[in-house]
């Protein structure tokens, strides 16, 4: 009588790596082999700036999207209710422009900036100041355009 495998799960316990208990087999060490990381070029790419009322967000992209750097309020060191203050805007954009200078000699950008937070105008002084060249400032932030549900009437 052959044995009949049923399920996928019973022919991957079928199948055991075999074991070799040699002792020149114990003498070789597997080393895990990293690939080497691709340092690119962006002179010219786009920095996204999420200014909220608890925090400023900032993502430095290259022209198709792709993340170079990000650094936010709250990761530079900011807590509670300083986040959404300018001056934390103005650190998390210094340390998102310098590591992309850094890395990939970014030089020129495109703005875009969202959201009605205190550090939206401090985040493109910022840029400036960093001696990245601003080729234009967008506004992405989004409008209501039917708003929320009015409260019901008043009984009375």
């Amino acid at each position: 009588m052959t044995d009949t495998l049923t399920t996928p799960i019973e022919a991957a316990e079928a199948v055991e790596p075999q074991i070799a208990t040699t002792e020149e087999s114990n003498d070789v060490k597997k080393v895990a082999v990293k690939k080497k990381k691709i340092r690119r070029t962006v002179p010219s790419g786009q920095i996204h700036v999420n200014a909220t009322f608890n925090n400023t967000i900032i993502t430095i992209t290259d022209s198709s999207g792709g993340v170079i750097s990000n650094a936010s309020a709250g990761a530079v060191g900011f807590r509670g209710s300083k986040k959404g203050t300018a001056y934390a805007a103005q650190v998390a954009v210094d340390k998102a422009i310098s590591l992309a200078k850094q890395n990939n000699g970014m030089s020129r950008a495109d703005v875009f900036v969202k959201g009605i937070g205190q550090g939206r105008d401090a985040a493109i002084r910022a840029i400036s100041a960093q001696n990245i060249q601003i080729e234009s400032i967008k506004d992405k932030t989004s409008m209501p355009h039917a708003g929320c549900r009015p409260r019901k009437a008043r009984r009375g």
